[in-house]
């Protein structure tokens, strides 16, 4: 892929976290996942890992969602415990964004802190705490990726996302 590829990211499908692990609700949003993104769209499955292992479920969803469309180029990438453990990660490029505390620094280890969605409102004008859906694309916009990147799962979407980018086209079956 050269450094001048245009890159349409499509809107997401959304899926319940508890129901994507689910017998075929991973499947279906795989199978719609392909069918919008045309012939050669690549398909990156994110979600919170919660309280699972990353390393463990992460491969198990990656060989569901292959069985599903063999034919696209997918990865699945689970920020460990919360996608908020990446906005720790990069705290400094968020200071005064969306509420949040203008002296925030980030902890050493971001994706150490279980309740990185708390910790984030903790650290929020009490009168507009943290909200997921009216602040995560905001801050994700706001992101220092270079920063985010201490974050060992942000590193691996970094890797992934890469991956995608430079690989060929899926075959046609």
């Amino acid at each position: 892929m050269s450094p001048l590829t245009y890159v349409r990211v499509l809107t997401p499908i959304r899926v319940d976290r508890n129901k994507v692990t689910q017998p075929n609700e991973l499947e279906n949003a795989v199978r719609a996942a392909a069918d919008k993104a045309g012939p050669d769209g690549r398909i990156l499955i994110l979600l919170d890992a919660d309280k699972d292992c990353p390393a463990k479920l992460a491969p198990e969803l990656l060989r569901r969602a292959i069985a599903a469309r063999g034919d696209r180029h997918i990865r699945v990438v689970l920020p460990t415990s919360e996608y908020e453990s990446w906005f720790l990660a990069s705290a400094e490029a968020l200071r005064g964004r969306r509420g949040i505390d203008s002296a925030l620094v980030a902890p050493d280890d971001p994706e150490s802190i279980r309740d990185a969605k708390g910790w984030l409102a903790a650290r929020t004008h009490a009168i507009r705490p943290y909200k997921p859906a009216r602040d995560q694309a905001a801050l994700t916009h706001a992101m220092n990726f270079d920063a985010a990147r201490r974050a060992p799962s942000f590193d691996k979407l970094w890797r992934d996302v890469c991956d995608l980018l430079r690989e060929s086209p899926a075959p046609h079956f």
